[in-house]
């Protein structure tokens, strides 16, 4: 019978299902060939609401409460330490006048917030960079509903700490106790791994890259929001009430993961968590080039792009993560001394460049092939990056973030060709590799540049944003 045939007769969700089991038959064939366990298939995909939903408000809710919390964090332990070593806002006076000399006490409070920022974000993704990998090759035979809605608890607790942290005015110390909390649950890494799983199941090659990118636009939109929120609501209310928001936004962010997300492979009610198995599966995904790679004659090549394009990953991603921690330092202090206001405007224009990053990509798939599309984003971050090394005035720091307008156009097609690589079966166990290249990521990324903003503050302030630009030069090189 004729697809728009059956299509009359059956039920939406009859196909969709009838769909899924000889995708699952497929995969498990093949994982027979290469002699590994397979999934059952007695389970029923579960499903909570009559209506077909995606991922995507779970990514948006997720990564709201997260642009909500990280700046207010930094801005936070600024004013801790400031008034710990008695700092009282001098720097007014350098802003105003660029003859005087730097206070070396604001100096010593950047160095600090710096120093603390890098201790905490080291305490919860090393964890993370441990259960990522387990949860998301776990999802491939368990379900992604779990993995959506897992961490998003785990990071509530985090917002909880915080809470109790400023309620109780506690050592900032007693921020690295919730980072680490959130690691073990997985961390924000965890959704993204459990959200671009999703989309690879439900999409097809020709349209991934673009739906991976409407993921993409998510994190910036919400982003962009949650900047101009919580800039202008931390000025009026201070620091607590916008965390009371973060902890609401990531419980509804796991209610709607529970209550709307259909299942989008079949679950095995077998399969364990605490399982060895799950790490041999993202060890065989890059040493064999997994099952589509494994007993092939082209496996060198494919296991060789699956390589590079993580490495052209690894390096993008870690110049954003290093980065974007900078941006609030480098407004804070002398000679911008940006406000809670401005602050907020600045993080919502980097993030307005998720979504004229997607549409520039839509835009420019109809005439380019997606490693031009990557290589014009790279572009466009390092033109913005050489600007910020040298701005030293409101309007060229806004210049910067215009000219980032493409920057997010590349993660996305780097995401997508990795997840052309792999076998529909080896989803979730790619997503958690490259979960956990973030999670390294944050890591290199955090470490080197908080260190190196200090360092280097003696002879040119932007130097870290100059280096930044260098390094994405690499990427650039081994794309083009």
């Amino acid at each position: 019978m004729d697809e728009p045939d059956t299509a009359a007769i059956l039920p939406e969700d009859l196909l969709s299902a009838s769909s899924t089991d000889d995708q699952l038959s497929d995969s498990e064939d093949r994982k027979d060939e290469a002699g590994l366990p397979t999934a059952t298939t007695s389970v029923p995909p579960s499903c909570r609401c009559p209506v077909p939903v995606s991922v995507e408000p779970v990514l948006f809710l997720s990564i709201f409460s997260l642009a909500l919390q990280a700046p207010l964090t930094t801005q936070y332990l600024w004013d801790r330490i400031s008034e710990d070593l008695g700092y009282n806002g001098s720097r007014r006076s350098e802003c105003s006048n660029s003859s005087v000399d730097p206070d070396p006490l604001q100096k010593e409070v950047e160095t600090l917030t710096a120093h603390w920022n890098l201790y905490i974000s080291l305490g919860g993704f090393s964890v993370g960079l441990v259960i990522v990998p387990l949860l998301g090759s776990w999802s491939d035979v368990a379900g992604r509903r779990t993995v959506l809605i897992l961490p998003n608890f785990g990071l509530a607790l985090q917002a909880v700490v915080y809470l109790v942290v400023m309620y109780l005015k506690l050592p900032v110390v007693c921020f690295l106790v919730g980072r680490l909390l959130s690691g073990l649950s997985g961390d924000f890494n965890a959704v993204l791994a459990g959200c671009f799983s999703y989309v690879a199941d439900i999409s097809d090659k020709r349209s991934r890259t673009f739906r991976v990118a409407v993921l993409e636009a998510c994190l910036g939109i919400s982003g962009m929001l949650a900047s101009i929120i919580g800039g202008q609501w931390r000025r009026a209310q201070g620091y607590i009430n916008p965390f009371w928001l973060v902890l609401a936004t990531n419980l509804a962010s796991a209610l709607y993961a529970y209550l709307f997300i259909r299942e989008s492979v079949r679950p095995d009610p077998s399969a364990r968590l605490l399982s060895a198995r799950h790490y041999k599966a993202v060890w065989r995904l890059y040493s064999t080039g997994g099952i589509s790679g494994a007993g092939g004659g082209g496996e060198p090549l494919h296991r060789g792009k699956l390589w590079l394009y993580t490495l052209c990953f690894f390096l993008v991603v870690a110049v954003h993560f290093g980065t974007r921690e900078l941006y609030v330092l480098y407004e804070l202090s002398s000679p911008l001394c940006w406000d809670s206001a401005l602050i907020g405007y600045g993080s919502a224009a980097l993030n307005l460049a998720y979504l004229s990053s997607l549409l520039g990509l839509k835009v420019m798939q109809r005439c380019l092939q997606d490693s031009w599309v990557a290589l014009v984003g790279l572009v466009s971050n390092i033109t913005g990056l050489v600007v910020f090394s040298v701005a030293h005035t409101t309007q060229l720091m806004f210049t910067g973030y215009g000219l980032c307008f493409l920057f997010m156009a590349s993660t996305p097609v780097l995401r997508s060709k990795l997840s052309k690589l792999v076998d529909p079966s080896e989803q979730g166990a790619l997503f958690a590799c490259v979960a956990c290249v973030e999670s390294l990521c944050f890591l290199v990324g955090s470490s080197l540049f908080n260190s190196l903003y200090p360092a280097t503050l003696h002879f040119m302030k932007g130097f870290s944003f100059l280096f930044a630009a260098i390094v994405l030069l690499i990427p650039a090189a081994i794309i083009g």
